[in-house]
């Protein structure tokens, strides 16, 4: 596997989208946690296609033990399926393909596409870090699909978030709004502050998206927790504001969001090294290094991992760069690294954020040094301001236009980078179990 997908069909221009219902429903007690306040709802935001591809990879992968091949095949396909069947343009809009697709296909991709929106809302929102709800049953009943922290909700618990996605014939603001409420009142309110492995759950959200196939326009509906405060209480506290916050952020959240992360990057050995440590069982992964780029783009510094194929259409100096890095190719141990890309020159590429990824890096190493002993119960991480998603022609407005960057960025520092080969390289970082990061 690699961490690169094609983007050649994906759509140019940002879409706008707006919330069409808000649904508040009571609770008691209310609030589960006396100091939060749940952020104001957004009315309307802006995301790119490089945003809503990544959300729906985000999405497929956030399953806590289901084998990473299966999760990188899940991710490839709903990826090509958005390109095909999704139109450009400033609305959102099924192309006609989507008339040949069977029922149970249609469904499919509605509830991926719903995912991703509800992905891209709660990070909207200011959520974070974000786990599959799984962990609430173990038996058949309906639960909510996402658990968030960060934002608003940090060091008061996490929050739920079901998804849904519609793309019915005859779809309506109504349709959608019903399915909001008749989700939250069945998967989201049953859990409202019960206990998970992530936190206590105190607050929730039924986020659902649907458009009717043939019709530009798409439907957002919210449903969440009301909060209701006594008369002559003080207002809800700020925002958290972008960066590491004082307590730190539950590692058990931060290996689940981190496991999918480095999955979608192509790194399984990382993948591997975290499963080692959640699950506390099984033979340790092998000790090797894995190699990582350290690249220069659009103004930041991103870790990737190394592209492990031959094209005719890599720029020259990104060969020349390979070649000054002889050390590289010594390090490649087998065919799951060796990934051949079809399409044209411009491919996607996951990446992490380089202080993002090297404080987990870091924090993981020391995690394997005490053989699974001394997991901390918070980590600090850094957290971003998105970028390809946000209010319109606000800070995180996706950055589309011909001339500037493509990209995708969200809180926790993964990225979707629609233009690689604009980036530099750098240096080659090499990560070891027991020792860290260091250059090479």
């Amino acid at each position: 596997m690699s961490g690169l997908i094609s983007t050649t069909s994906l759509w140019e221009t940002d879409k706008i989208l707006a919330l069409s219902t808000h649904t508040r429903h009571r609770h008691v007690p209310s609030p589960i946690s006396p100091n939060f306040a749940a952020p104001p709802a957004v009315l309307s935001f802006s995301f790119g296609s490089l945003a809503l591809a990544a959300a729906v990879a985000r999405t497929a992968t956030t399953w806590d033990d289901a084998p990473a091949d299966l999760l990188d095949g899940l991710q490839r396909s709903a990826l090509i399926e958005l390109e095909t069947l999704v139109e450009g343009g400033s609305t959102f809009e099924l192309k006609s393909h989507f008339r040949f697709l069977a029922d149970t296909h249609r469904s499919q991709f509605a509830a991926k596409v719903g995912a991703g929106m509800t992905d891209l809302y709660m990070n909207v929102l200011g959520y974070t870090w974000r786990a599959n709800a799984a962990c609430l049953s173990s038996t058949l009943d309906p639960h909510a699909d996402f658990i968030y922290d960060g934002g608003n909700v940090a060091s008061h618990g996490v929050v739920l978030a079901e998804a849904h996605g519609s793309f019915a014939t005859g779809t309506s603001r109504q349709s959608v709004k019903r399915q909001a409420k008749r989700k939250y009142a069945r998967q989201v309110k049953p859990y409202i502050g019960t206990a998970s492995p992530f936190g206590k759950v105190i607050h929730g959200y039924s986020v659902a998206f649907g458009s009717s196939p043939g019709t530009p326009g798409g439907f957002l509906s919210l449903s969440e927790t009301k909060i209701t405060r006594p008369r002559g209480t003080r207002g809800p506290p700020a925002p958290v504001s972008d960066g590491a916050r004082p307590d730190g952020t539950p590692t058990s959240i931060v290996l689940a969001a981190h496991r999918s992360n480095f999955l979608l990057m192509g790194a399984i050995d990382i993948v591997d090294w975290i499963d080692r440590i959640r699950l506390g069982d099984g033979v340790a992964p092998e000790s090797e290094p894995v190699e990582f780029i350290r690249l220069q783009y659009a103004g930041r510094s991103y870790l990737a991992c190394v592209p492990w194929l031959w094209r005719a259409d890599l720029p020259p100096w990104w060969v020349e760069d390979l070649f000054e890095h002889p050390g590289w190719w010594r390090h490649v141990r087998g065919p799951r690294r060796l990934t051949s890309v079809a399409g044209g020159p411009r491919f996607g590429w996951f990446v992490i954020e380089e202080k993002a990824g090297a404080e987990f890096l870091n924090a993981l190493t020391g995690i394997i040094r005490s053989g699974g002993r001394a997991i901390p119960s918070t980590l600090q991480l850094p957290t971003f301001q998105p970028v390809g998603l946000g209010l319109p022609d606000g800070d995180g407005a996706a950055a589309s236009r011909e001339g500037e960057y493509r990209y995708a960025l969200f809180r926790d520092g993964l990225a979707l980078l629609g233009d690689p080969f604009r980036g530099r390289l750098r240096d080659v970082v090499i990560w070891s179990p027991n020792e860290g990061l260091s250059l090479r």
